[in-house]
């Protein structure tokens, strides 16, 4: 019998978690090595991502 991997809630927060960590540090770094003019926008976009994913963190157990 195969072991069928098993997503809980947390587990998949905690994926979404680290997917947008991932987007936002990308948002960052395409601000400032393409896209020089408009670093500042695409900074504070890569920002709000990290909250909203340090949120999902934080609310991970309660869930």
């Amino acid at each position: 019998m195969q072991k069928v991997m098993y997503l809980n809630k947390n587990k998949i927060v905690g994926i979404t978690a680290l997917i947008m960590v991932i987007i936002g540090t990308a948002l960052i770094m395409v601000g400032v090595f393409k896209y020089r003019e408009y670093a500042i926008g695409f900074s504070i976009a890569g920002v709000g991502f990290y909250a909203i994913a340090w949120a999902f963190n934080a609310l991970r157990g309660r869930i």
